[in-house]
């Protein structure tokens, strides 16, 4: 199977990775090309806000290795500078022009940099590499002075969650009124709250910061309530932003992402998919709006998903349709999520005897269940993933992704 002899993959994080991996499965013997801009093999995101952040997982704990039998090539710390589709090449450093024949779109997201001008200041950190955790572990090595995080969503409320458990004093700091106020209802957000109260982080929240000043042991902020802060470290986990300046002029639709079609294809492009936090796609499960889902199992069955619809073509493939889930674990409450709670207009309680401790709450359009979260209810959340997986697809005609194909790794 090498009716395209080469296909290059520029991003080697997890979609990356597991598209290679997926192309191999299916038969193609044709060369990969792998290329990422990190230093490293892919990392398990995930474990860089927890557990190696504990110091629970060592630095190669965190590496994702790939089948033996890949056999692909790595340009590992390489990074693209623009596509050219026209011609069929990536332009790398040094004037270097790769030419492809199948490209797979999976550079993933960068983090938002503070308007402030916080970025860059050695006791200033974010959380999207292995070598940023390491050096905010560094930072925070023996010390037991104030750790400041800004930011109110995901990253930024496990962060705060870890640094209690490795018992530091923690303030977040945030525009929004409650945390992970993006994702969860008002209810949830609410409780979450609570509980990040309970555990003696301090917030901050519905402010945003002035000003800062900063010495070489401390960074001192003021709000825009007037309160003053002084910290030996400051988090700022603001949110990401997709990887696209690689893509402008290329001729890819560029919408809080790239833009692809149901099947993953890029919109007006020739032999190229998009997979993972970069990619924006209709899953045609729910509705017919495109959206990026920035969570690791995304990634992983996007990946895969990408990899088949290369192969098949743009007129013989099928919709990616996945259940998207995710899954959070601050101060010892699982939080997990699955569907698109977001796309519902109707919140009702699966469970009569939730309590303030554990809920399963769902989310209904047009009377259908469209997500779940769940707090502490694992297997409930895991009964009603299934049950959306025999939801109908929005579109007459589509073809949803064999279950088969879908989910294996």
């Amino acid at each position: 199977m090498s009716d395209l002899p080469r296909i290059v993959v520029v991003g080697a994080g997890i979609a990356g990775l597991c598209s290679a991996e997926r192309l191999r499965e299916l038969g193609f013997d044709g060369e990969i090309v792998i290329i990422g801009a990190e230093p490293t093999l892919p990392v398990h995101r995930p474990s860089l806000s927890k557990q190696f952040l504990t110091g629970e997982l060592a630095a190669k704990d965190v590496l994702t290795a790939p089948a033996d039998d890949l056999d692909a090539t790595w340009r590992l710390n390489t990074s693209v500078s623009q596509l050219d589709s026209r011609r069929r090449i990536v332009h790398l450093p040094g004037g270097e022009e790769l030419d492809y024949d199948g490209l797979i779109i999976a550079s993933g997201v960068e983090p938002r940099r503070h308007p402030g001008g916080l970025n860059g200041h050695p006791r200033a950190a974010v959380i999207r590499t292995r070598a940023d955790t390491r050096r905010l572990r560094q930072l925070l090595d023996g010390s037991r002075e104030q750790v400041v995080v800004i930011g109110t969503g995901f990253i930024g409320c496990e962060v705060a969650s870890s640094l209690r458990h490795m018992d530091h004093p923690v303030t977040v700091v945030g525009r929004a009124s409650a945390l992970m106020s993006n994702l969860l209802d008002s209810d949830l957000a609410t409780r979450l709250t609570d509980l990040h109260r309970r555990n003696r982080v301090r917030l901050e929240l519905g402010v945003k910061v002035e000003s800062w000043a900063a010495g070489s042991a401390r960074i001192d902020l003021l709000l825009s309530s007037g309160r003053s802060l002084s910290a030996a470290c400051v988090i700022v986990a603001i949110g990401s932003a997709p990887a696209v300046s690689w893509l402008r002029d290329s001729g890819a639709t560029l919408d809080n992402g790239v833009v692809c079609e149901s099947t993953c294809h890029v919109r007006g492009m020739e032999d190229v998919v998009a997979a993972g936090d970069v990619a924006s796609w209709p899953n045609l499960r729910f509705d017919t709006t495109p959206r990026r889902v920035e969570h690791w199992t995304n990634a992983i069955e996007m990946g895969r998903a990408a990899a088949e619809s290369l192969l098949s073509g743009r007129e013989s493939a099928s919709p990616f349709t996945p259940i998207p889930r995710f899954w959070s674990e601050q101060h010892g409450l699982r939080i997990q999520a699955a569907g698109m709670p977001a796309v519902g207009t109707e919140r009702v309680s699966l469970d009569p005897a939730s309590t303030s401790e554990r809920s399963l709450t769902g989310y209904l359009l047009e009377g259908e269940l469209a997500g779940v979260i769940g707090f502490d209810r694992s297997a409930a959340v895991l009964n009603y993933a299934k049950e959306l997986q025999n939801k109908a697809l929005v579109t007459a005609g589509a073809r949803p992704r064999p279950a088969q194909l879908a989910g294996r790794r």
